[in-house]
C-alpha cells in the first residue's frame, strides 16, 4: 500500500488519515475525532478543544 493519505468520512465530517505500511495500521487525526465527537463547527474550535482537554 505504501505512504497513502486519505480522508475518512464519519456522520457527513471528515478525518484525515494516514496508513503506515511498515505497523499495517491507520492514524487518526486525533482533533477531527474531537471535532466530531464533541460537535465543534470548526477544526479551530476543536483544537482548541483538544489543548484544553489533554
Amino acid at each position: 500500500m505504501g505512504n497513502e493519505k486519505d480522508i475518512k468520512v464519519f456522520e457527513s465530517k471528515e478525518i484525515r488519515a494516514e496508513w503506515n505500511a511498515d505497523e499495517q495500521d491507520w492514524y487518526f487525526s486525533i482533533v477531527d475525532v474531537v471535532g466530531v465527537l464533541t460537535e465543534q463547527p470548526t477544526r479551530r474550535n476543536a483544537s482548541d478543544y483538544w489543548r484544553k482537554l489533554k
